[in-house]
């Protein structure tokens, strides 16, 4: 590997666990109607991550320009390149790997859907910022969500479509693979041990509660992979500080969901994120 490339994955995969506990901030046209309320203001939530010190966070440009400088340097960054809905109804390129590595950030983030009538066009997309990336010795993260839209074009979890999503980014060249967890471990560790490159959960879905939240990452732990990127199930908790705190311990510490939550200082299992 690119010895710049590699300099800039070890910030990233810093932690003595080799495993990732990152927060994804980079939700944007998803959300054109209802903002959560941990997105509407963006710089005191990445204050509140900031105290919870994770391993990366994952941002677009826009903000990453404007409000980013005060974690410069501390918290490796990573940008997401990609603006794109399920189902495919918007389908743009936010920035290029030229402008990531001036915005000074560890990675760049490329999120595509996989199946559908648009998945080749999502593939070349894909080839042709990792073509840009390597020149440049940048690492690409590739975000992959296989679509189902038979169902309208909803993001689908079971084991083939996620085979199917790790192979796309490992063809593509992909540096670090995100796709969505399986659901149980066994099948996820499956998945991964294809893969010559490390893979990573996405947070998933809005938990009811935060309990149930980091249940779910303990199977992403007992799976083996290289950890995980969490959004909604911390910036919309009611504390994402205390949130990424618990998340931490169960990826790095791998203590029990119930564990995190007490060296989090969070005392209900049902603690709930927040809805808005």
């Amino acid at each position: 590997m690119d010895l710049a490339k590699r300099i800039r994955l070890n910030r990233i995969f810093g932690h003595p666990s080799k495993r990732l506990c990152s927060v994804a901030v980079d939700h944007l046209v998803g959300y054109q109607k209802g903002l959560p309320q941990g997105l509407r203001n963006v710089p005191e939530t990445l204050r509140k991550l900031a105290e919870g010190k994770p391993d990366a966070v994952t941002l677009l440009k826009g903000m990453a320009k404007s409000a980013w400088e005060p974690y410069a340097g501390r918290i490796p960054m990573i940008i997401q390149s990609m603006c794109f809905t399920s189902d495919d109804a918007m389908i743009e390129t936010a920035t290029r790997p030229e402008e990531v590595l001036r915005l000074g950030a560890d990675a760049i983030a490329v999120a595509i859907g996989v199946r559908g009538p648009n998945e080749g066009k999502f593939l070349k997309i894909m080839t042709q910022m990792v073509e840009e990336a390597d020149r440049i010795g940048l690492p690409v993260v590739a975000h992959i969500y296989p679509r189902d839209f038979s169902k309208g074009a909803t993001i689908v979890h079971d084991p083939e479509n996620i085979l199917w999503a790790v192979r796309c980014g490992v063809e593509c060249g992909a540096d670090v693979v995100k796709v969505p967890f399986t659901g149980d471990a066994k099948s996820f560790r499956e998945i991964a041990a294809t893969s010559p490159v490390p893979v990573v959960a996405a947070g998933g879905p809005r938990c009811e509660t935060l309990l149930e939240a980091l249940d779910m990452m303990a199977k992403v732990v007992e799976s083996g992979v290289h950890g995980a990127t969490i959004g909604r199930n911390i910036w919309g908790a009611p504390d994402p500080t205390r949130a990424l705190i618990a998340f931490r311990a169960v990826i790095h510490d791998q203590m029990t969901p119930a564990a995190a939550l007490k060296a989090a200082g969070l005392g209900g299992a049902g603690t709930k994120p927040s809805k808005r």
